[in-house]
């Protein structure tokens, strides 16, 4: 039987195009990392990887992945205190209270690699919830005090279903 978290393995277009900045074997951490896409991905680039969720039965048995179970939304302190990362992935994924952790847990010369629902996602599904939904041009006014962007967007997809969003890959001066 196939697990059912496999559908959502595909690693995204945006991350599979930025993962060159990742300096090799720099340690990633994968965010909110769900089933695990991304994580397995740079654990098979041979990145030593973090995986934080709050479910990581579908992080376990691994090589190459830590899986750190944390709800990163119930007010609890950061689970990864002190540590610091040569990469941050994020996908489909908000929490704004996690922003200036997230980039104190970047390493200078870092990579931030950020992909989730803008503002007009609204109008194709999920999240409805606005708090969730970032505003117009919000992830880079995000990061530019502290890192250089090397790409950003703001825009509509069609893959793997429509949706609005925005992305960035940058990297901590």
């Amino acid at each position: 039987m196939i697990d059912p978290h496999h559908r959502l393995q595909t690693v995204s277009p945006w991350v599979l195009t930025h993962a060159g900045l990742v300096p090799p074997e720099a340690p990633v951490l994968d965010v909110a990392a769900g089933g695990g896409r991304h994580a397995r991905f740079f654990a098979a680039r041979g990145h030593k990887v973090t995986a934080v969720d709050k479910d990581i039965a579908h992080l376990g048995g691994h090589t190459g992945i830590e899986a750190v179970r944390a709800d990163l939304e119930d007010g609890s302190p950061w689970p990864l205190a002190g540590r610091v990362f040569g990469a941050v992935v994020v996908t489909n994924y908000l929490h704004r209270p996690l922003f200036a952790t997230l980039l104190d847990a970047l390493a200078p010369g870092g990579v931030l690699i950020y992909e989730t629902f803008a503002r007009g996602n609204e109008a194709y599904g999920k999240p409805d919830n606005p708090d969730f939904l970032l505003e117009p041009n919000e992830l880079i006014a995000r990061v530019l005090s502290t890192c250089m962007v090397v790409a950003f967007e703001d825009t509509v997809v069609a893959v793997p279903k429509q949706a609005v969003v925005q992305r960035i890959a940058a990297i901590k001066a």
